[in-house]
């Protein structure tokens, strides 16, 4: 998986593309919330759930259903303060965001996009994100960095390069 940064990072750039709001750092911060989120599917090792079950690490929360039902709820709990469907794009590109990453790494055993409609696993042909370690001790340690380094290259410059096109955009109104 990649690391709660790289997510947080795509989330917080594709905010930049939001209008503003009087709530725009609740969406925001939502927003990051939702781009972490499917990982709470870790839990499931504790209760003895395989990890290709469809409720097992990568699985459901990583769908596109998910990204899709997360949105609409996220969309209703802030319909008042935006486009309903420029919230809804952004709260499943958030949480969508995260399988994408996820399927963008060297490790683990593949993303299930399509569950609960089809149980397979996949990787896209492009995996350069180092997998990031699970827990806290093995992150901060030189597998740690080399997965920093990694996301820098491949998730944080191409968000830097998205918020740089999005004020050039803005600029030119």
């Amino acid at each position: 998986m990649a690391s709660i940064i790289g997510h947080a990072a795509v989330a917080y750039a594709l905010s930049k593309a939001l209008p503003h709001s009087a709530k725009k750092n609740a969406i925001v911060t939502v927003g990051v919330l939702a781009s972490m989120l499917p990982d709470l599917d870790v839990l499931s090792f504790k209760f003895g759930i395989a990890y290709e079950s469809p409720l097992g690490h990568r699985g459901f929360t990583h769908s596109l259903l998910f990204a899709i039902l997360l949105g609409l709820v996220l969309m209703a709990v802030f319909k008042k303060y935006g486009k309903q469907w420029l919230l809804f794009l952004y709260f499943f590109l958030c949480t969508a965001s995260h399988g994408i990453l996820d399927a963008c790494t060297t490790g683990g055993r593949g993303v299930g996009f399509l569950i609960p409609f089809k149980n397979d696993r996949y990787f896209f042909p492009w995996q350069v994100i180092k997998v990031s370690p699970l827990g806290v001790e093995k992150f901060f340690s030189k597998w740690g960095l080399e997965v920093l380094l990694s996301e820098f290259i491949w998730i944080g410059l191409p968000c830097l390069l998205f918020v740089l096109m999005i004020k050039l955009l803005n600029t030119s109104k």
